[in-house]
């Protein structure tokens, strides 16, 4: 039957599911996914299952926390096919983005220790020198005129208008509001959070809102980060055991 079963251990379904709080349809959608090798199959038709399966089921499942379900699966997907650089390259791209998010958050607090609780400052008429139109703000952002749209009607931004031509005009108030929107989306907030994160700002009543917010993001990134430690530890001990270690026999 193939390197798989040379140990003689075999598993059942419900053998790899128990361990795991999972139900053995569970465990044949990951092996129709991927995520899992393909099994073995008796006379009979059922499946055979064996420690590299569940080596491979603990290192996807140590994955996701880190990388995400989709991620996960496509590292596991790639590891079984013996694409081992394949599998690395999508480590790494979950590393830069996690180092991104790191930097977008320093960029925030940044933003953010120029926030001194003082009264708010006058908005500049519409009119006057330093305020940006949509259209410009919006490529200074990165995103589309629709999103900074999108974003007034939830109050998170509140442009002037333009008294002669009735456009919008953001005044420098309304650029930093936009500017911190954006940033904490980036950082994986909601609009309905990111409201009140603004009022607090506009109101200039203090920065503890903001310090909270800022604790609980520093401490997902930390999640995030020793959760892919733990996924490459055990991602090694599935690479090691029985994907390289398979694939070198001759």
């Amino acid at each position: 039957m193939g390197p798989n079963l040379q140990n003689g251990v075999r598993l059942r379904p419900v053998d790899l599911a128990r361990g795991h709080g999972l139900s053995a349809q569970a465990i044949r959608n990951y092996e129709g996914d991927g995520i899992l090798p393909a099994a073995a199959r008796t006379a009979s038709g059922y499946r055979v299952y064996t420690p590299a399966h569940a080596r491979a089921l603990s290192a996807f499942l140590a994955l996701v926390p880190g990388h995400g379900h989709q991620t996960a699966t496509s590292i596991m997907r790639a590891a079984n096919q013996g694409a081992v650089e394949e599998a690395l390259r999508l480590i790494d791209e979950s590393h830069a983005q996690l180092l991104d998010d790191r930097r977008t958050l320093q960029t925030v607090e940044t933003a953010l220790r120029d926030l001194e609780p003082r009264a708010a400052p006058e908005p500049r008429a519409a009119h006057e020198p330093g305020g940006m139109f949509i259209g410009p703000l919006a490529r200074r952002l990165g995103i589309r005129p629709a999103t900074l749209r999108k974003w007034e009607r939830a109050g998170l931004v509140r442009p002037g208008r333009d008294p002669r031509t009735g456009y919008r005009v953001y005044d420098e108030a309304a650029v930093r509001d936009a500017r911190l929107a954006h940033q904490l989306r980036r950082g994986g907030y909601r609009l309905e959070q990111i409201a009140p994160v603004i009022a607090q700002v506009r109101a200039a009543g203090g920065l503890e809102p903001l310090e909270s917010t800022l604790r609980d993001w520093h401490g997902r990134l930390s999640a995030r980060g020793r959760a892919m430690l733990r996924g490459a530890a055990e991602l090694e001990a599935y690479l090691s055991e029985h994907v390289i270690a398979v694939g070198r026999e001759p």
